[in-house]
């Protein structure tokens, strides 16, 4: 075995705790976080930057013992990292819109409901 699968081994057994990791916090933080807009945060932060971490891992490990790029998981990082942000900001409007409740102390909560009064959002008891 060559120095370069050693140490790539290392590097990719990092990758794969602190991935997994990322990803037990951001479980963790949808499980117990008070609201909503704060559980929204647990998943499109730390469980994408688990993924990712967990993705690059298995590039640089397929890359190394077939001595080739794979770039398959590149460009799911890719995907996750451009699709996740847009999709929390969607669902982050959709519930301002929706007046879903903050949690206590929530900061700026009279300027969310501005917003959603800006829209002529009408008050309804769904």
């Amino acid at each position: 075995m060559n120095n370069l699968a050693v140490y790539s081994d290392y590097f990719v057994a990092a990758l794969l705790i602190g991935g997994a990791l990322f990803m037990l916090v951001g479980s963790w933080g949808l499980a117990k976080l008070p609201d909503f807009y704060t559980r929204l945060h647990a998943p499109t932060k730390a469980s994408t930057l688990g993924m990712g971490a967990t993705l690059l891992g298995s590039l640089v490990w397929f890359s190394v013992q077939e001595e080739s790029l794979h770039i398959h998981e590149l460009v799911i990082s890719i995907f996750l990292f451009l699709t996740a942000p847009v999709s929390a900001y969607m669902m982050g409007k959709a519930a301002i819109h929706r007046r879903r409740p903050m949690a206590e102390g929530t900061r700026n909560a009279e300027e969310a409901e501005r917003a959603a009064e800006r829209k002529g959002i009408n008050d309804r008891d769904d």
